[in-house]
């Protein structure tokens, strides 16, 4: 049975999580009021924006979005109804579906982009000096490395 946390680190976690919603709330609201998109819209669609070619299988893109297959499936229909992205068969294996940025997907996220951008920097970046942010930069990739390594099976 794991240690129980310290009266420190339970203070911690819950400004957090207490911080985490309040942010995620307020990024997401200016993000849907500004471009219409939720955060996993956005999501998708920087990750197929840097991707070769604009595509990625939908296998890689549940991974790196750590979606379940079922969630990752609605997703992507839902932003497909929208005509952000499409979903066409992979060249290399007939069984597998790759999805596909859009010209209107890649549109909206251009006009998106800078709308976000500003929206983080007023409710985040703002508030913190460069030691505060280059920590939460550490702190946020580990905590991202873990949770993708233990979706994936592997442990660190």
């Amino acid at each position: 049975m794991a240690e129980p946390l310290t009266s420190t680190e339970m203070a911690g976690w819950r400004a957090y999580i207490e911080s985490s919603q309040r942010l995620m709330t307020q990024l997401e609201d200016d993000l849907r009021a500004d471009s219409g998109l939720t955060f996993a819209d956005y999501h998708v669609l920087v990750l197929l924006s840097e991707a070769p070619g604009r595509r990625l299988r939908m296998g890689e893109l549940a991974s790196r979005l750590v979606f379940s297959p079922s969630r990752l499936t609605y997703q992507i229909g839902s932003m497909e109804k929208r005509g952000l992205v499409a979903r066409e068969s992979c060249p290399e294996d007939r069984r597998g579906s790759e999805a596909v940025l859009t010209a209107e997907g890649l549109r909206t996220l251009r006009e998106a982009a800078p709308h976000h951008l500003r929206s983080v920097r007023a409710h985040f970046v703002d508030d913190l000096d460069e030691a505060e942010i280059a920590v939460l930069t550490r702190v946020f990739t580990r905590l991202g490395e873990r949770l993708r390594a233990s979706r994936s099976g592997v442990t660190q």
